[in-house]
């Protein structure tokens, strides 16, 4: 394409890293070039352009973005290679600098990257910077729905950025202010996506729980999640990852309320020590976080509660970290991702004293995986002799006549049937937990 292509129809591979969000906006992009006439190819195979969409929370995922971007240039030398996403906003200088790179596209302008690679591609002149200042960022910039037929749950991005800097995070620099998206424009995705099919729609973005408020109207998440419960036609509604702060009484009265509210939230803990918590800037207590979780409980009993959860953050002493080991244990998650503090150039924490050694932090990481992983079984245990409401995703891989998919509470069940069930809920009984798994039959 660096020659000036072909008559043939061009083409488009794209590669994800990261979160859900960045997962969304990958397929809008791809929605966009097939607008413009480009047929998307796997990312392993021969592409006019490759997107790199990468992810900057930790080193690791800057080092594999870099992976990833030089992989692209050696698969086709001919080829335009993009990067986009949080690393390329953050890092542009770093991007650039990677050998066979064309264009670098900011957070804030994947709406425009269709237009931007043409440019690239006339102006033939090498490598070209076109991140612009996420700061003076002040809409939500809509891209189109990529509703594939194929897929059974629909994820939407229903706002932008995040205000609130806690000092190990570097994802407001790479994002920008908070940016909500219009209600009306939510619902009638929503509409066509259940027109479409889909059975469950989930809600994502940055700060998923600020939603609206920088519309200063009184507008937050549960405002929006109550226009939604009453569509036609919609079986599940699920949030993404919401912030301890921004459970408000309305949203756990609508939760508790509607149907089709999935009875499963991911909270994020980071620290089971208030101490760690101030130092992180994190906005609650533990004993803020544990009225919350009783409260959900009492009010949606079943609720999966999952959480994520740093370890080894500077400052961390052995006794902070147990203190978040039996704060864990004592809240029963359903699940838990554990992250080994990872120091992000530009944040607070960055700069903080009493930095946790590695083999540290890998030890109270596996720690807290093990008792993840058990309190991950004793929840789903429970679920077993009962008869639970799944949504069939996908024929289970090596396992001919075998479904899988997610009950409402976030959990994987394996069943057998015959035939195409895709996109159905189906009621099946469980009879078995093997493996991190659910093991039933249609009931």
């Amino acid at each position: 394409m660096k020659n000036g292509g072909t008559k043939v129809q061009k083409t488009v591979a794209i590669h994800t890293l990261g979160c859900k969000v960045n997962q969304v906006e990958s397929s809008a992009i791809a929605e966009m070039f097939k607008e413009n006439g480009y047929r998307p190819v796997d990312f392993d195979q021969p592409a006019d352009v490759y997107i790199i969409n990468t992810c900057t929370v930790t080193h690791l995922g800057d080092r594999k973005s870099r992976q990833l971007i030089r992989r692209a240039v050696k698969t086709n030398p001919g080829a335009l290679v993009v990067v986009t996403g949080c690393y390329a906003q953050t890092s542009p200088g770093e991007v650039l600098e990677i050998p066979g790179v064309d264009l670098v596209v900011g957070t804030g302008d994947k709406n425009k990257i269709v237009k931007l690679v043409e440019q690239a591609v006339n102006k033939n002149a090498g490598p070209f910077n076109a991140v612009t200042d996420i700061f003076k960022q002040n809409n939500f910039q809509e891209m189109p729905t990529a509703a594939d037929s194929g897929k059974t749950r629909a994820f939407i991005k229903v706002q932008e950025g995040c205000n609130n800097y806690c000092a190990y995070c570097i994802i407001p620099y790479a994002r920008g202010p908070l940016r909500s998206r219009q209600p009306e424009s939510i619902v009638n995705e929503v509409k066509k996506l259940i027109a479409n099919g889909f059975k469950e729609i989930v809600l994502t973005g940055i700060h998923t729980g600020a939603y609206g408020l920088d519309f200063k109207d009184g507008t937050e998440l549960s405002t929006l999640v109550k226009q939604l419960v009453r569509l036609p036609g919609l079986k599940r509604l699920r949030l993404s990852s919401v912030e301890p702060n921004d459970i408000t009484e309305e949203l756990i009265a609508v939760a508790s309320s509607a149907e089709v509210f999935c009875r499963h939230l991911h909270i994020p803990l980071q620290s089971g020590d208030d101490d760690v918590l101030k130092s992180m800037r994190r906005r609650y207590t533990t004993g803020h976080f544990a009225g919350l979780i009783s409260r959900l409980r009492e009010r949606i009993p079943g609720i999966a509660i999952t959480t994520d959860v740093i370890v080894g953050f500077p400052g961390e002493t052995e006794q902070m970290f147990e203190n978040t080991y039996q704060f864990c244990r004592e809240m029963a998650f359903s699940g838990m991702h554990v992250f080994k503090y990872s120091p992000r150039k530009g944040t607070a924490a960055a700069d903080f004293p009493h930095q946790v050694p590695a083999p540290e932090k890998e030890r109270r990481s596996k720690k807290l995986i093990q008792l993840g992983a058990e309190m991950a079984a004793d929840y789903a245990l429970k679920t077993v002799g009962k008869t639970v409401e799944v949504l069939a995703e996908q024929q289970v891989e090596g396992s001919p006549g075998h479904w899988e998919g997610l009950t409402d509470t976030y959990l994987r069940v394996e069943f057998p049937c015959a035939g195409n069930i895709r996109g159905r809920l189906v009621n099946v009984q469980v009879t078995e937990f093997r493996q991190g798994k659910l093991y039933g039959k249609i009931n």
